[in-house]
């Protein structure tokens, strides 16, 4: 979780992900119909000024999202801001797995039976879905949602599942087991299906940013549920703060970084989680393994030059643990993190560089 002061952080241009108006998709349990995305997105959008900051409040995607900009003129600021709704609307209209006609939808309904045409702009979204799988070493991986399935953090009274039903379902597990050619995917099995929540967030909070650019709009910060980009600085600074949440208080926070052109997310399992057996289970999953990740790694804060960057990292550290986590952040330039363990914190080199002196 990343709780923020005055959050804003740019970094370099995501591509434009252009989407039809008549797809759609939901949350989980929303029942939405891909036409009725766009209307319960743009009825949820709040959009206020204060002082010289445009405002925009806005719930998508399952979660709290918010877009503040200044340094323009205000029908600019107006016009960017019925954008990003627009946008933000139909991103999850396209891609959210919780509705039959979304394209995600139809792709897992499809498994093992047939191919789905896809558009050049999701052909690169999973182009970049494939780098992320080999470069995080199978620690974030799209296809894990038969896994995902298993594991229920929400009931009151969680149940193991059995031994024998997760390693049926890990052979569904694969993102080098599907099938890409340009124009079209499948899933070779069925039961295999695609899940782009450990991505989808932060590679829209890319897309706004880059909407942003093309506007020439100066100093911007994008929130999606707390993954977070900046662009300039805030009103009356020279840069952004954004504050990380303290897992061991829970909404305060043990730190602010101060950022410009960057993204800052936080990943961790101190919200939610349960204790069976006398052992702790997390919901962030290894699908690897099909268990929770097991190890200290309680929350990580990653800095880095794009949201969607510096998500998989964070996530990928709670996965692979502190020590081999830390060194794929050293390999990735411009990234930084701080991981909090149960009784200490631990850094990247370049992390001191964004604290206040």
């Amino acid at each position: 979780m990343v709780t923020m002061n005055h959050p804003s952080n740019a970094t370099r241009p995501a591509p434009r992900v252009w989407l039809p108006p008549t797809q759609g998709a939901a949350g989980p349990g929303d029942g939405w119909l891909a036409g009725e995305v766009a209307a319960r997105v743009a009825q949820s959008a709040r959009m206020t000024v204060e002082q010289e900051l445009h405002k925009l409040e806005f719930q998508a995607m399952s979660t709290h999202c918010r877009m503040n900009c200044h340094g323009v003129a205000a029908s600019v600021a107006h016009d960017f801001q019925r954008e990003v709704v627009e946008w933000t609307a139909q991103f999850e209209a396209r891609y959210s797995r919780f509705i039959p006609d979304s394209l995600i939808g139809r792709i897992n309904a499809a498994a093992g039976e047939r191919w789905v045409e896809t558009d050049p702009e999701t052909d690169r979204l999973f182009g970049l879905c494939q780098e992320l799988f080999f470069f995080t070493r199978g620690a974030f991986d799209p296809t894990a949602l038969p896994l995902i399935k298993l594991w229920n953090w929400k009931q009151s009274s969680p149940v193991l599942p059995e031994d024998k039903n997760i390693q049926a379902a890990r052979e569904l597990v694969g993102w080098n087991k599907i099938q890409r050619r340009p124009g079209g995917i499948f899933l070779p099995r069925r039961g295999m299906a695609l899940d782009l929540g450990g991505i989808g967030k932060e590679y829209a909070v890319d897309c706004v940013m880059n909407l942003a650019v093309q506007r020439g709009i100066p100093n911007v910060l994008v929130d999606f549920g707390q993954d977070v980009r900046v662009r300039g600085h805030a009103p009356g600074k020279k840069f952004w703060w954004v504050g990380l949440d303290d897992a061991n208080h829970p909404g305060k926070c043990w730190a602010g970084v101060a950022v410009t052109d960057h993204a800052v997310t936080t990943s961790g399992d101190y919200l939610r989680h349960f204790v069976a057996n006398g052992r702790r289970y997390g919901h962030i999953l290894d699908p690897r393994t099909g268990y929770p990740a097991l190890n200290d790694c309680r929350a990580v804060s990653v800095i880095g030059p794009s949201c969607t960057i510096a998500g998989l990292l964070a996530t990928s550290v709670c996965v692979l643990g502190a020590k081999e986590g830390l060194q794929l952040i050293e390999l990735h330039p411009g990234a930084a993190g701080a991981v909090t363990l149960d009784t200490t914190k631990l850094y990247s080199r370049k992390f001191h560089e964004y604290l206040p002196a």
